[in-house]
């Protein structure tokens, strides 16, 4: 049985851990389990109750381990964008064996991230590699590569010491190593294809969560810089609780299916009744629209005041993902926003929603990167997953497989 490539990606959401697991085959990337699990821990991007966070992290790992039929060991764990520093390096590397090597590119590597930035920061992401041989510049990777020497551009991404270290404490309190750490827009920047649009313009890139927004600017095929901004769709959460004393998985809920933020013409129409103290109570939708609409629109001018300086710089526009993109009516005030907007879904099955952006852009962060390092280790033994699929195998055998039950079920219905 050939070596599996299978993944596991851990990001800490402001109100839940999500954790993915996947496998590379051939040239697709399949999605082999999900797990959400919901907390409270995080409070605008800070780790406030470590207890909490390794609790639902342990539950989500447990969840996919039986679910799999292995145990989950290491993870690829997403930061969130707070402090982070770019710092761009040069490295000119000598080719002794007249093609360039594998070891070439990691020695310049090497090099540029002997580079020592501020104490507080720490190297999270190495990325937006360019190589230039005979004068010629490439992404790609120049294996044997006839030249004596060539350069590479090697940007390198730090992160606050103090959020990083609380974020990887967790993960080693759940029991788990970390095969690698990647920045949340970067990760979005390799799932969306960003740095592949920005040869000639900008893109901001807004990553909506519930407490905050991430904005992440990028150009020239590079990610230049991250702001956030402390406010999220959890005010809008909030008020509708206030007004109307419901949950906040019901606020969350009838955000995210029904809210449209325009009058309706039937709008009268109750979109949640409930009962409370023997007294039956009801939303309509304009009430909602009504209750959320002047907080999404103070969020959407102070997006556009944040970026209203790149605007007298060049053509730009915006790329919108994250937990609150899942908002479907939240399309209805783009036109409000100061440059071209659109919504980035994921499309691999298993993983069609905006709040999975960042899980999935992982694994191809990871590939890139480990087309370099060649690191082999995978989120388990290979011996226990081949242990794991026999194991499957053999149930679906006992059981006559999952068709034959189904059809027995359906037969059985009539």
């Amino acid at each position: 049985m050939s070596d599996k490539q299978i993944y596991a990606s851990v990001e800490i959401a402001d109100h839940e851990v999500r954790l993915v697991v996947g496998e590379f085959y051939e040239t697709r990337f399949n999605i082999l389990r999900v797990e959400k699990v919901r907390f409270n821990g995080v409070e605008d991007s800070i780790i406030v109750n470590e207890s909490n966070v390794v609790t639902a992290l342990i539950k989500a790992v447990d969840n996919a381990s039986n679910i799999l039929g292995y145990r989950i060991e290491r993870i690829l764990l997403a930061i969130p964008c707070v402090d982070v520093k770019r710092h761009s390096r040069r490295v000119n590397v000598m080719v002794k064996s007249g093609k360039v090597r594998l070891s070439d590119v990691q020695n310049g590597i090497n090099e540029a991230i002997q580079y020592s930035p501020e104490e507080n920061l720490e190297l999270v992401n190495v990325g937006c590699i360019k190589y230039v041989i005979n004068g010629i510049s490439s992404r790609k990777l120049p294996l044997n590569e006839v030249c004596d020497a060539f350069s590479m551009e090697i940007d390198l991404f730090y992160a606050n010491k103090r959020i990083l270290y609380s974020y990887a404490r967790c993960v080693e309190k759940a029991g788990l190593q970390i095969l690698d750490i990647c920045l949340d827009a970067y990760a979005i920047a390799e799932e969306a294809a960003i740095f592949e649009q920005t040869i000639e313009n900008y893109i901001v890139l807004l990553n909506l969560s519930r407490q905050n927004t991430t904005l992440s600017l990028f150009s020239h095929g590079k990610l230049l810089s991250c702001e956030t901004l402390n406010e999220g769709y959890g005010s809008w959460v909030s008020a509708l609780k206030e007004d109307y004393n419901i949950k906040t998985e019901n606020a969350v809920r009838l955000i995210k299916e029904n809210a449209t933020f325009q009058d309706e013409p039937n709008g009268n129409r109750p979109v949640f009744i409930w009962a409370e103290n023997d007294k039956q109570c009801t939303i309509t939708l304009n009430q909602l629209n009504k209750v959320i609409t002047p907080h999404a629109l103070a969020w959407i001018e102070r997006v556009n005041d944040a970026c209203s300086p790149i605007l007298s710089m060049g053509e730009m526009k915006y790329i919108l993902t994250g937990d609150g993109l899942d908002i479907q009516g939240l399309r209805h005030l783009f036109p409000k926003l100061n440059a071209p907007a659109s919504v980035y879904v994921p499309q691999t099955i298993g993983g069609r929603s905006c709040s999975m952006t960042v899980s999935l852009g992982m694994f191809y962060a990871w590939r890139t990167l480990n087309e370099i390092r060649q690191d082999t280790r995978i989120c388990t033994g290979q011996q226990e997953v081949e242990q794991g699929i026999l194991g499957s195998q053999n149930q679906d055998s006992e059981e006559h497989g999952f068709t034959k039950k189904l059809k027995n079920i359906l037969m059985n219905e009539k």
